[in-house]
């Protein structure tokens, strides 16, 4: 088949700078190439390409057989694009078409697919040699191991953050889907330990990519948020540009503005938020698990910034899936 490949470059904004400047531990991640394959576009990632036994890919929206109406510039219009996950608005015949373009763009045609149905927890499966449960009886979770060969580990997204994971020495991979409750509830820690009970994996052997999701210039969250991860991270401060203190040091009652104002009900201004730098606090949780910082790469690519690459459940609601995919040839 085809293949072409380029480079997307990544400018950011005045906010996400700040933000990254804020982060410690953040790193300069090298630019991902986009692969061509038969009209389907696959996001690959270097350190990843470079471990000949795997194959991985972020899906983008190209290439697909469904029909979406998309918002641009304020009009809608019918797009061809790449939904791989079973919508309401499309068909199973269509998305079984779309999924079996991105497996073959992959190299992973004959592989055996193990997905999930996400839940936003901190639940891990292991996937062995025998069937996975699939359908109507797919297993509740959100992250996925396995060193069986012949198996794509697979995740779905339309802003939260597609994690994969690579321990080079014993090649186990994982796929890991991270939204801000599995985030808050170190999913991506959780995953690597589970990889060093099944497999002895070390964290200084593994090989981090943390793929395309909403970016700290578009998720605004509220102060149940922001006082989630200040409960659950002493560090958390560095992950949100707007009010942190304000957010944490306010009563937990959502009716606690009007009193500080003085305003009466009704006549208050709408409650302050924040933003939410997931990549930076994933980035994070697997560095202080033990992940060198150098084998942690991102996209910084924001789903919610970029429709002609992305689906955004948080801009466009109705929208499709993109996937994220791991596995040992």
């Amino acid at each position: 088949m085809p293949t072409t490949t380029t480079k997307l470059k990544v400018k950011f904004s005045s906010t996400r700078r700040a933000t990254a400047a804020k982060n410690s531990h953040a790193a300069k991640s090298a630019a991902w190439p986009l692969r061509r394959v038969a009209g389907a576009q696959v996001l690959k990632v270097p350190s990843l390409s470079r471990l000949t036994w795997l194959v991985h890919g972020f899906s983008t929206v190209a290439g697909g057989a469904s029909s979406l109406d998309r918002n641009r510039n304020g009009q809608k219009s019918a797009e061809r694009v790449l939904n791989l996950g079973f919508t309401e608005w499309d068909t199973r015949e269509g998305v079984l078409t779309n999924r079996k373009k991105f497996y073959a763009a992959l190299g992973a045609a004959k592989m055996r697919v193990a997905a999930l149905k996400q839940i936003h927890s901190d639940l891990i499966h292991v996937v062995g040699h025998e069937p996975f449960p699939e359908g109507e009886h797919a297993l509740k979770g959100d992250a996925l191991v396995t060193r069986e060969r012949g198996v794509l580990l697979t995740v779905q997204t339309a802003d939260c953050i597609p994690i994969l994971l690579a321990d080079t020495k014993n090649r186990a991979v994982a796929a890991i889907h991270s939204g801000w409750r599995g985030t808050v509830q170190r999913i991506a820690e959780k995953t690597l330990g589970r990889m060093q009970m099944e497999y002895g994996t070390r964290p200084e052997n593994v090989v981090a990519a943390i793929g395309p999701g909403i970016g700290s210039c578009c998720y605004e969250v509220g102060h149940e948020v922001v006082q989630e991860f200040a409960t659950k991270f002493p560090d958390a401060k560095h992950w949100f540009t707007g009010p942190f203190d304000a957010l944490t040091n306010s009563d937990s009652d959502p009716n606690w503005l009007p009193w500080l104002t003085m305003r009466p009900p009704g006549h208050a201004p709408p409650p302050p938020t924040a933003f939410l730098n997931l990549v930076a606090a994933n980035r994070a949780i697997l560095a202080a698990a033990g992940v060198p910082q150098k084998n942690i790469s991102s996209s910084d690519l924001c789903t919610g910034c970029r429709p002609d690459l992305f689906f955004s459940y948080r801009k466009e609601k109705t929208t499709g899936r993109m996937m994220a995919a791991i596995g040992i040839k």
